[in-house]
């Protein structure tokens, strides 16, 4: 079911994540897809439509979120919150490897957030390998 987000919010989300997905930083410009508003909170668990519940997210990682706030950290083997793109830093739980393909986990949450929205399947980095080479990734952090 989905719920309607005003232009004007939808415009702010876009701006806050640069066109960005919030997750995966893949940018929107380098994909065949129509990046979508996600609630981090969903619906369904109380979240709000309103800018602090709301992030970009490419279509993939909005579909293995899902309704997902939590995960099992697979090297901790307990369960972490999911990363929140609108209260937490991608630099503080997530780092990319040596050449910029693969997204690394720095704390848990990232390590969690990486396994459930699988940030690093095999498809993406090879685009990633590309983008690369173009000059167009990794994204600059600001």
């Amino acid at each position: 079911m989905s719920t309607y987000v005003p232009t004007a919010l939808r415009r702010r989300v876009r701006a806050r994540f640069v066109d960005w997905c919030a997750y995966c930083l893949t940018a929107e410009a380098l994909i065949a897809a129509i990046f979508e508003i996600e609630h981090i909170i969903p619906r369904s668990a109380g979240g709000e439509t309103v800018f602090d519940n709301l992030c970009l997210a490419c279509p993939t990682c909005n579909r293995y979120k899902a309704s997902r706030q939590a995960a099992v950290a697979p090297l901790l083997g307990h369960t972490v919150p999911l990363f929140h793109p609108q209260h937490q830093l991608w630099e503080q739980h997530f780092v990319w490897n040596a050449d910029a393909t693969i997204i690394l986990d720095l704390i848990p949450i990232g390590q969690a957030t990486i396994e459930v929205l699988r940030m690093n399947r095999p498809a993406l980095i090879r685009l990633r390998r590309m983008w690369v080479q173009m000059g167009e990734h990794p994204p600059l952090m600001t």
